[in-house]
């Protein structure tokens, strides 16, 4: 018999008591001496890494004075394998030991986030109170709103149709947005779509789409989309600034505003209120559809993508940033509705005034009958950039015929 099956009979030895004085018998004349030799390698090689015993567990240690502010190490000595006060630390967001340095991964030793209140969120931890109030408030709260804002949208054109058509056209074209303006405007929307549809996918997409394509598709559909917004984001970040810059000055306030604003445009009657280069309306799209939430989406989005310096390194900075950015954008996406549908449906030549740049004079008197006035006046010149002269047809312009 060699070293190793002695070392298994001896085993056997210990667990099966019923057999050992047979067995003892039969083999303690030959080799006591070997079999004893594994058994001293066996008991030599005990010291090390040991499991907790069952048996030694105090279920009484819970009684004594100052249990629950015991270390780890006191608690392994009563209650050996209970690291309740390790993990209650972990959870509190004490910052642990990290080899990495802090400069890099300031957080790299915690595992969970401190404990906040967020607005809609219970007393939790950060991360847990981040995703309250995504879920809880700003998805079914903000989806609600973009929900509502295309219902009215269908019920107005259903209720009224395409606005104005009232003034013959008289073939005589006036320049209401320059060359530089268009392409600040088309390169500044064509990003905010791009933006808003990969958003609205990101946020809402495993509702309606996900259900729909399957996993698979929705993965890489959104790992796209997720990408595209990236890098369309700094594009629609300069193009907003110059947008907000270019049209600033006719959006400034004043006494006809006002008036615009009690007589709510006309848009209830039969005849608009007379307003400059922009109503009323249009100017609060500018400020508060335009300007403020999209100069809020991209100072949030460049938090996100991490492209200002000592932001966006922390998981709370990142959190709070997304909040904001949520917010921001839904609301713009909900007052732009309205301004998309007034530029392509709502209202008749708007989308050929961006497109060409031109209206006719029927145009502008009945939709902005102040500016057409101070043009006839001479107090704005109806060309304002290298073009066809004022009063000409517009380029790929037709020539309407004159009613009778």
């Amino acid at each position: 018999m060699n070293a190793c099956q002695s070392l298994l009979l001896s085993g056997l030895l210990c667990v099966l008591p019923g057999l050992a004085g047979a067995t003892a018998a039969s083999g303690a004349a030959s080799h006591s001496t070997d079999a004893n030799a594994p058994m001293v390698v066996a008991q030599a090689a005990a010291p090390g890494v040991q499991s907790a015993n069952i048996f030694e567990v105090k279920p009484d240690a819970s009684q004594a004075p100052g249990y629950a502010d015991q270390t780890n190490g006191e608690r392994a000595k009563v209650q050996p394998g209970n690291n309740a006060p390790m993990w209650r630390q972990v959870g509190s967001g004490v910052t642990g030991y990290s080899s990495l340095p802090v400069t890099q991964a300031p957080e790299a030793g915690n595992l969970i986030q401190p404990f906040v209140q967020y607005p809609g969120s219970r007393l939790t931890n950060a991360g847990e109170a981040w995703r309250q109030v995504r879920n809880q408030w700003i998805l079914p709260y903000g989806g609600s709103l973009l929900l509502i804002a295309l219902l009215a949208l269908a019920i107005f054109y259903k209720a009224k149709g395409p606005l104005g058509g009232h003034l013959p056209d008289t073939g005589k074209k006036i320049e209401r947005f320059t060359p530089f303006e268009r392409a600040a405007h088309w390169t500044n929307a064509g990003a905010f779509v791009a933006l808003a549809v990969s958003g609205i996918v990101m946020a809402f997409g495993k509702y309606f789409i996900l259900p729909v394509i399957g996993g698979t598709l929705f993965g890489w559909l959104t790992y796209a989309l997720k990408n595209l917004h990236n890098f369309v984001g700094p594009l629609f970040a300069v193009s907003l600034v110059i947008v907000v810059i270019t049209f600033m000055k006719d959006n400034i306030a004043n006494a006809a505003d006002f008036v615009w604003l009690k007589r709510a445009g006309g848009m209830l009657g039969d005849h608009e209120v007379p307003s400059h280069r922009f109503n009323a309306g249009e100017k609060g799209m500018y400020w508060w559809g335009v300007c403020i939430p999209g100069l809020v989406v991209v100072a949030s989005g460049l938090v996100l993508n991490k492209l200002v310096p000592g932001l966006g390194d922390l998981r709370g900075d990142m959190q709070v940033a997304h909040m904001v950015h949520a917010i921001a954008a839904l609301v713009m996406m909900s007052i732009l509705a309205g301004h998309i549908y007034m530029g392509t449906v709502g209202v008749k030549g708007a989308y050929g005034a961006m497109k060409t740049g031109y209206v006719d004079e029927g145009w502008a008197k009945e939709h902005h009958e102040l500016w057409y006035d101070d043009i006839k006046a001479g107090k704005i010149p109806a060309q304002r950039s290298s073009g066809p002269a004022a009063g000409a047809a517009a380029p790929g312009a037709t020539r309407p015929a004159t009613p009778a």
